[in-house]
């Protein structure tokens, strides 16, 4: 079993300050632990190089816009945060989670008179499930993602994910490992934190992404499948069209590619696309090429 994260030691970069692992803790009256008004990321590192880490901190600016914040520190502080971070840690395959919140000034509805706060917490990454899952097992999810009337749905905001929680700890007490969830109209949409692909005739088909996370490993995958000429349309894909694919996977910065092989009583093989889109994905991760520099 893993050790419970409040347990590691190390450290952590919070409003600009590197502070011990125990001790970087924030107010009980922290407006966000009562409202759920934060954002956040989750990155990883291969070979102690951050994948695609402009790319997460600009999505941690564009998610606080969407919720009414700004975020204090430029994009450029953060990358050179999160590599520090990793330095002092000693780290090399990580993963990384960027977060802001409101503190604890005041307890109102309203966040306008509270503080804006941001942390990157950097940890040994090993497996989002099981060390042994070869390929995950899927039911339907009780919930649907909203609409965005409904909430700020491109956001990667915390309270969002409350009916992702939900579903997942209902998968894993039925024997499941995820739940896969339709949105407000009835379509395909995720899986409780991460995108879907089908196979189809040898075509590549994933959801658009109009009421859920547009995720960065999502559009890894979409330019990849481009650039190694497999068809990649997006489109609203029905239930019914789900449970007739040739193959499924999903994708995600903490999952990586990972094949589907059941979902409820259907069954699915991993088949060739799949496996092809895996290996190019961990030979991107893991290539030697380094971002620009840091603004």
């Amino acid at each position: 079993m893993n050790k419970p994260l409040n347990e590691y030691s190390g450290w952590i970069w919070m409003n600009g300050k590197f502070l011990e692992w125990k001790k970087a803790k924030i107010h009980l009256l922290s407006h966000t632990l009562h409202y759920g008004s934060g954002v956040f990321e989750g990155a990883r590192a291969y070979g102690g190089r951050i994948f695609k880490k402009t790319q997460h901190h600009q999505r941690l600016h564009d998610s606080a816009a969407m919720l009414g914040f700004k975020i204090p520190y430029s994009i450029g502080k953060l990358n050179k945060a999160a590599e520090d971070l990793l330095e002092r840690n000693k780290l090399e395959n990580a993963y990384l989670r960027p977060i802001a919140w409101y503190g604890a000034e005041e307890l109102n509805v309203a966040s306008n008179n509270n503080s804006v706060n941001v942390a990157i917490a950097a940890w040994e990454w090993k497996s989002y499930f099981k060390p042994e899952t070869t390929g995950l097992k899927l039911m339907w999810s009780d919930w649907i993602r909203p609409a965005p009337t409904m909430a700020p749905v491109h956001a990667k905001a915390n309270g969002l994910y409350l009916i992702g929680t939900l579903s997942k700890n209902k998968a894993e007490h039925q024997g499941y490992d995820d739940a896969l969830m339709l949105d407000y109209r009835g379509y395909i949409a995720e899986c409780t934190s991460s995108n879907i692909f089908m196979v189809k005739n040898h075509v590549l088909y994933t959801p658009i992404a109009d009421c859920f996370l547009n995720g960065i490993t999502r559009q890894t995958i979409i330019e990849l499948a481009h650039s190694h000429n497999i068809p990649c349309i997006e489109k609203y894909i029905m239930p019914s069209d789900i449970l007739t694919a040739d193959e499924l996977f999903v994708t995600g910065s903490a999952i990586e590619v990972k094949p589907i092989i059941k979902i409820g009583e259907t069954q699915f093989n991993i088949g060739r696309i799949t496996k092809h889109m895996m290996r190019e994905y961990l030979k991107l991760v893991k290539a030697k090429e380094l971002e620009p520099p840091n603004e």
